[in-house]
């Protein structure tokens, strides 16, 4: 059994509408919202692509080969989805715009725009966040009667803020192999620093899950001891009185966090001190094992908002075809909303990945 399916829904009292996802890459189209756009100098032509079937990684091979520079003289803000049509911005180092001329337009490289030079690298996670237009097919009889009601709590209460199932492998238990290799050190020097990571990465995120699982039905509440989390720039404070915070969590201004543990994170206090306690016992492991595993790992650990707003959204029902379109922040998946409508077990994710980019969670 995989980690989705045991993970509760925040929309439980609406029966889902079940339906497919992806018949075509056109059912599912991100498009990527700049953090900045170039300043007009420096020696980085950033450039916007729309692609179709083209992963990121495969994108940056095609322009490494056709354009003659190296990979790593390429940057971009998030890796997005292969089964979809994706837009996004990338950079490229020492080209000038003329070259761009031989990058050949085809069906699967939809549209190239050039939009200046800029000093810097686009590196991963500057972006604004991911547009959506999602289409699910052959939904069930009473989607327009429940729709409305479970986008109506997504938009006052938030997304929860899983970690998607695709971290976990077919199995559901990369996790696993995450936690073995915070205590074997011999197995760790073994791996290449981005594997030995990635496993280490689903190991938090299945912590993570889990401590968000607990508190699935206040994850629009703050509480004393809590994290919390400024939805403007992202920084964090420890709530000491629930009563004076909790209006500004119903206006989403901040949201309680659970632990991605690491080196230098902070732990919560009060009752989510106790739940986050409570997943690691569960576990079978201790706070203080974490954080000694890495420091040796090398990775400080972070915390991350139990939900997300839901902003910009609309949507419309035709015959058994429903269509959303809705904006989410960087880092959030895309298919933690379709889960809470179509409410199908693992969802329709196979990154495949559901929010349109991978990334990490750990903090190196």
């Amino acid at each position: 059994m995989t980690t989705a399916q045991i993970e509760p829904f925040l929309t439980d009292s609406f029966p889902g509408i079940g339906g497919r996802m992806r018949a075509t890459p056109e059912d599912f189209q991100v498009e990527e919202r700049p953090l900045y756009l170039p300043c007009g100098e420096g020696e980085h032509l950033y450039l916007r692509i729309t692609k179709r079937g083209l992963s990121t990684p495969d994108l940056v091979k095609r322009l490494s080969s056709v354009l003659g520079v190296k990979a790593l003289a390429i940057g971009i803000a998030g890796l997005k989805d292969a089964r979809a049509v994706t837009t996004q911005m990338v950079s490229v180092q020492g080209i000038e715009a003329d070259r761009m001329a031989g990058l050949p337009v085809d069906e699967q490289m939809l549209k190239v725009e050039i939009l200046g030079r800029h000093r810097n690298r686009l590196r991963t996670g500057h972006h604004a966040g991911n547009r959506f237009r999602l289409v699910i097919r052959d939904v069930a009889p009473h989607a327009a009667e429940v729709v409305p009601g479970i986008l109506d709590q997504l938009s006052r209460r938030g997304v929860p803020n899983y970690f998607g199932p695709q971290r976990q492998g077919k199995g559901g238990d990369n996790y696993q192999l995450g936690a073995a290799l915070l205590a074997d050190a011999g197995r760790r020097d073994r791996m290449s620093r981005n594997k030995r990571m990635w496993y280490l990465n689903t190991y938090q995120s299945y912590l993570f899950n889990r401590i968000l699982a607990k508190r699935i039905d206040r994850i629009d509440r703050v509480l004393v001891g809590d994290w919390a989390t400024k939805l403007e720039n992202g920084a964090c404070f420890q709530v000491e009185d629930a009563t004076i915070e909790q209006p500004r969590a119903d206006r989403f201004e901040i949201s309680p966090t659970g632990i991605l543990f690491g080196s230098r994170v902070s732990w919560a206090g009060g009752e989510p001190g106790e739940i986050e306690q409570a997943v690691v016992t569960e576990a079978g492991t201790t706070q203080e094992a974490l954080v000694t595993a890495a420091k040796a790992c090398g990775f400080r650990g972070e915390r991350r908002a139990l939900r997300v707003p839901l902003t910009e959204l609309a949507w419309s029902l035709e015959g058994t075809a429903l269509t959303l379109s809705f904006v989410l922040p960087p880092g959030a998946y895309a298919t933690s909303v379709l889960r809470e409508i179509m409410k199908t077990g693992e969802g329709p994710e196979a990154r495949g990945n559901g929010r349109g980019e991978r990334g990490s969670a750990v903090s190196a």
